[in-house]
């Protein structure tokens, strides 16, 4: 209760200052930023605020830190819990950040599976650990907000999917009588994602996330936010889903 109190006065001390001159200025560089309403804008830099003060950020592999790399990932990883009741990513204590494409080590989990070294990769979410990104595709993700792949979004919906210590496409819902609907449609269009992967079809949703359930989550999550009108157009039960889990609409912003 006592480390809950001094949280919460640390977090209204730390809102209590002026935003960080040059702020505003990366923000409005931001696509995403621009189609958010005045209230959505100020929670969005508001929880951006505690993310970058209170996780620890490191600059991996040469790269030397700089506060518009934070703010260019804080501001991403706050726009999936703009409108979730949260705790800003509990678990989560530090985001690591590389120049680039990095190698993982020899062996280590990833989304709840073992992966073995020798593998490039952009993103890791590490279950109990740390969010790692490569900093180049951070930024081309906050630049290119249509593309549907934003490596951001993907790692840290991965952190949401984790707040049940599970990586399992499933996050803690709202309400209890969310997950009937949630593994009836999420495990529907997993299978359709699989099928189509199999059979070489196009497909909107990236083939990455047929690997298993946790990846569908973060691929749908991407897809949910950088390409929300084609969603709701060729999976419309899956776009209200996460229209529900997210509580947002983004095929509704300009």
């Amino acid at each position: 209760m006592l480390f809950s109190w001094l949280r919460r006065r640390r977090r209204r001390k730390i809102l209590s200052r002026p935003v960080p001159a040059g702020w505003s200025a990366v923000l409005e560089s931001l696509p995403f930023f621009a189609t958010l309403d005045g209230r959505e804008q100020a929670k969005l830099v508001a929880d951006a605020r505690i993310l970058v003060a209170e996780k620890r950020w490191e600059g991996c592999g040469g790269l030397e830190l700089t506060e518009e790399m934070q703010v260019v990932i804080a501001a991403q990883a706050a726009l999936l819990i703009l409108n979730i009741e949260h705790e800003y990513y509990r678990r989560t204590a530090s985001i690591l950040v590389y120049p680039s494409t990095f190698v993982l080590p020899e062996r280590r989990h990833q989304s709840g599976a073992v992966q073995e070294g020798g593998t490039a990769v952009l993103g890791l979410a590490q279950l109990g650990g740390p969010v790692v990104l490569a900093w180049d595709s951070a930024r081309h993700g906050a630049e290119n907000a249509t593309d549907g792949r934003n490596v951001v979004l993907h790692e840290f919906a991965h952190k949401l999917d984790m707040l049940d210590r599970l990586a399992d496409g499933t996050p803690p819902l709202h309400e209890k009588g969310q997950y009937e609907a949630w593994v009836r449609i999420m495990t529907r269009e997993f299978e359709k994602l699989r099928l189509d992967t199999e059979k070489r079809r196009r497909t909107l949703l990236d083939k990455y996330g047929a690997g298993e359930p946790a990846e569908f989550f973060a691929v749908a999550t991407e897809c949910f936010f950088e390409k929300p009108r084609l969603l709701l157009d060729k999976h419309a039960e899956l776009y209200q889903l996460f229209q529900t889990y997210y509580r947002q609409d983004p095929a509704g912003r300009g």
